[in-house]
């Protein structure tokens, strides 16, 4: 049977819109402002032209995909179309406004679930979080986020250790309460992430008036009018 996470957005301020006590919180999925998923095609449009494939990244996927293969597991399309290009992946990393970054991971083992694996996939500069895309038998794939870098528990596991004394992969409760729900594709991820970030850029340089119709939508959930 497969585990049921705990649900949560991992974001930031937007301008006094939206509450932050600190560089991230996390919001429960209903108090988010919903999107239109007929928008998601996996081209992502909305991000901006694609400019073509890059051939180092899609030397870097294949390591991946060639791994998940040996598992009988993939990537899902939407994530290899925007990993391999040559310019997306900038543009959502030069958006972050707390200097997030695109990190392919090696497939890692779930340390809740035997037979899924996670793929990381973009990292806060400081690790205060990191997104994995979660896959599981059945190409069933979504996103997920933790403050743990798996990558680096397994090594410190494997060797005998804990990585800075933070975790026990074998602690399924821990582990269980270390990931989180996150978004039901790479694509709607990637979107809401970069609409965020669009806004808070636009707020924090005290231009709300520039917002466009679709960041004003985004911002009016959170009216009082609106909830």
């Amino acid at each position: 049977m497969s585990v049921r996470f705990e649900a949560s957005w991992c974001g930031s301020d937007l301008g006094g819109h939206r509450s932050c006590p600190n560089t991230y919180d996390y919001y429960p999925h209903d108090s988010l402002p919903p999107l239109d998923e007929r928008r998601f095609k996996g081209a992502f449009e909305w991000l901006g032209e694609d400019t073509g494939t890059s051939a180092d990244r899609v030397t870097e996927l294949r390591t991946v995909t060639e791994e998940l293969d040996r598992t009988g597991l993939s990537l899902p399309q939407d994530f290899s179309t925007y990993f391999t290009s040559a310019n997306l992946p900038d543009i959502l990393g030069d958006q972050s406004l707390t200097c997030c970054w695109s990190s392919l991971s090696k497939p890692i083992p779930s340390p809740v679930e035997p037979g899924a694996f996670l793929v990381r996939f973009f990292r806060d500069q400081q690790d205060c979080v990191l997104w994995y895309l979660y896959l599981r038998p059945g190409h069933s794939a979504f996103v997920v986020h933790s403050h743990l870098e798996y990558e680096y528990e397994y090594e410190a596991h494997d060797s005998g250790g804990e990585f800075n004394g933070n975790s026990d992969i074998e602690d399924l409760d821990e582990q269980m309460e270390a990931l989180q729900y996150c978004a039901p594709t790479f694509e709607t991820w990637a979107y809401r992430f970069w609409i965020e970030n669009c806004i808070s850029e636009t707020l924090d340089g005290g231009a709300e008036s520039s917002l466009d119709d679709e960041q004003r939508a985004y911002v009016n959930h959170y009216k009082p009018s609106h909830r």
